[in-house]
């Protein structure tokens, strides 16, 4: 396979799969259903949420220029809020070329050499993982009895029990492997697990990494609120557990790389999560749709006029430092 069909691949996989999700969500639930959920909803909640999500992009780009810092660049603060939201917006159409043109934004008005802005993107993911990984671990612990209770009704507990072993052996044999190896594939490997470990050091280097630390949490708070605030818009989700919320959000977060930007898998990650808590079919997809739509359509406002008015701002700021 060429390069050429790699990125043809790349880019129908995910809208194929868009198209399939929506196909299946609206034959969960019919679209006047959805229609009526959306039109009794409350958008106090709604608009909220939004504000929620919004104070969490900013706080991201606040956040960006702290890893710049250090090597010697101080960019507007302007440039980085735009960047970062036409990042987001330019991720709807091709997955993850929004952070490549992120890194540009930076290098055609500020003069940051791409690897460089690209290298802090890479970490400062790495850093959003660690969180979202602890999130999955409190989930885990204050539900534990749940879901050993669901695992192990559906699934054999030495099944479970068995797949673990082999998963640490798997990974220690090619920990070992990886050690050892002088391939080129292993030293790409190398290479790659030394610049993600190279990343998550330098976060604790940097002069306000206790800053760069709270703005982390904070985005992340600020995205499991938008998601609790948001559930109270529909009167079937608004007395849900606080465990399904975690476990909505966690399963709805990972559905954003399926497709572009979560179209059609968002609202299907959500119900395949409400499910597990006996959350029936029609709010659990209404409120799907409610908190794609209201994030996206936040998006699409935001990175919009940052693509129109980027080249402006840079115009009309050359000589100062907003």
């Amino acid at each position: 396979m060429n390069s050429k069909q790699k990125s043809i691949f790349k880019i129908t996989i995910p809208i194929l799969l868009s198209i399939v999700a929506i196909w299946y969500s609206f034959s969960i639930i019919p679209i006047e259903k959805l229609i009526s959920s959306f039109r009794q909803a409350d958008y106090a909640f709604v608009l909220l949420g939004a504000f929620m999500g919004l104070l969490s992009h900013l706080s991201r780009a606040y956040r960006w220029r702290f890893q710049l810092e250090p090597m010697g660049y101080k960019i507007k603060l302007g440039n980085s809020v735009m960047a970062v939201f036409a990042a987001y917006l330019i991720n709807y159409t091709i997955p993850r070329a929004g952070e490549v043109a992120r890194a540009s934004v930076l290098t055609n008005y500020e003069g940051i050499p791409f690897e460089k802005s690209f290298g802090t993107i890479v970490s400062e993911r790495i850093a959003d993982m660690v969180v979202m990984l602890g999130i999955i671990i409190v989930t885990l612990f204050l539900q534990f009895d749940f879901i050993f209770e669901k695992l192990s009704g559906s699934i054999s507990i030495y099944k479970i029990i068995i797949t673990a072993v082999l998963a640490v052996i798997i990974i220690l044999i090619l920990t070992r492997t990886i050690q050892k190896g002088n391939s080129k594939i292993i030293l790409r490997i190398k290479s790659f697990v030394n610049g993600l470990l190279e990343g998550v050091l330098s976060i604790f280097k940097m002069k306000k990494k206790w800053l760069f630390i709270f703005h982390t949490l904070f985005i992340w708070s600020m995205y499991v609120l938008m998601f609790y605030v948001t559930s109270f818009s529909i009167a079937e989700t608004s007395d849900i557990p606080f465990a399904a919320i975690l476990v909505g959000f966690i399963l709805a977060s990972f559905s954003i790389a399926a497709t572009n930007g979560g179209i059609g898998s968002y609202p299907l990650a959500i119900y395949a999560a409400f499910s597990v808590f006996n959350i029936p079919e029609d709010p659990s997809i209404a409120f799907g749709w409610i908190m794609w739509t209201s994030q996206t359509l936040m998006i699409m406002f935001f990175g919009g006029i940052s693509l129109l008015y980027l080249p402006l701002y840079n115009r009309k700021t050359s000589k100062t430092n907003f």
